[in-house]
């Protein structure tokens, strides 16, 4: 197997593209988001990412029943990895439009071209143009034979003539049969920040505390709870020494780690659902967690984050921003103490 790029149908009409090498295949949604909807370490023929239960919307089948952006955003999510851009959170108005639940750019279909092909070597452009936002956002993913790593490098412009605020993160969802009890949670962050709003049904979290992330065995945070372990909860890990963080299913001897430039994204978004949730989406049926390399924090809309803690990018009329980010597959069973901005894994 060398490096390789095809687009393909999922389903009846969702035009995806597949990019892979020796060692994993990523399937990205081009009508969706661009969303990395399946991530697989082929050694095991395992996907990482978690699915939800409602399955995938067909975007040419059926009518859209929603009238609210929230409701949308979910029922159009499948699961996976998405960009959240300009919003991340809540929706909420920002210079007279009106910002959907978690961005536009996760419900907008991009464009692809194939920048470089060959046996040792693959890069692929993804981009789209916003409507109701005067952005541009661009992605190159690219991929080396023999290499467990997906090279992400993304960047979004202000088309406007006159400054923008924005929020940015990246939204990778992990589920069974790679999540279980058996996983462990490594991270560069040094303290966890509970949402000052989330309550939950089940959140072990006080809305508002911070914790000393090191004080694992305490906080229960570093072990992934089982099905059966109801929890749900939202928090940011902040503080990182370096941007990166590290999930172990020991008892399979993998896992998938994630590192970013922490100057562009200094936060991680900490999500869990344990089957713990009831009503929509979730119905108590959805086991999954999500670690959010992200630019802002509360994840409750710009708004909130212009009001509450000045995180919000700015940027001026044609100003650009651009982040780098890495997925990386290992085998181990003891977990990690760290990862290089190079993608490079360094076992406990």
């Amino acid at each position: 197997m060398t490096c390789r790029c095809a687009e393909i149908l999922l389903g009846q009409s969702m035009r995806s593209l597949v990019v892979e090498n020796d060692l994993l295949s990523a399937t990205i949604l081009l009508d969706k988001g661009a969303d990395i909807y399946s991530l697989v370490y082929k050694p095991i023929d395992l996907d990482v990412l978690w699915k939800a239960p409602w399955g995938m919307k067909q975007s040419s089948r059926g009518f859209d029943s929603a009238f609210d952006s929230h409701t949308a955003w979910l029922e159009a999510y499948a699961g996976g990895w998405q960009v959240l851009f300009p919003n991340g959170g809540f929706e909420n108005t920002y210079k007279g439009a009106r910002l959907g639940f978690h961005g536009e750019a996760s419900m907008r279909a991009w464009d692809h071209e194939i920048c470089l092909e060959s046996a040792d070597r693959m890069e692929v452009k993804l981009s789209a143009r916003l409507l109701r936002s005067p952005y541009t956002i661009e992605r190159w993913l690219s991929l080396r034979a023999g290499s467990p790593v997906l090279h992400f490098r993304e960047r979004i412009t202000n088309q406007a003539g006159e400054p923008m605020d924005c929020m940015w993160s990246h939204h990778p969802a992990f589920g069974a049969p790679f999540l279980s009890e058996h996983c462990v949670i490594d991270t560069g962050a040094q303290t966890l920040l509970a949402d000052d709003e989330y309550v939950g049904a089940t959140n072990p979290l006080s809305p508002g505390a911070t914790y000393d992330w090191h004080r694992a065995d305490e906080l229960a945070m570093s072990r992934v709870p089982s099905p059966d372990q109801k929890r749900d909860l939202l928090a940011y890990l902040c503080d990182f020494t370096s941007g990166w963080y590290a999930i172990t299913n020991q008892q399979l001897g993998l896992g998938i780690g994630m590192c970013w430039d922490a100057n562009i994204f200094p936060y991680a978004w900490f999500w869990q659902e344990i089957n713990s949730s009831p009503g929509f989406p979730f119905y108590k049926r959805s086991y999954v967690i999500a670690i959010e390399p992200a630019s802002s924090i509360p994840g409750q809309g710009l708004s909130a984050v212009i009001e509450k803690t000045g995180t919000h990018l700015t940027l001026q009329p044609g100003e650009s921003r651009e982040v780098a980010l890495k997925a990386v597959f290992y085998e181990s069973q003891t977990g990690v103490v760290g990862i290089s901005a190079d993608g490079n894994v360094q076992l406990r």
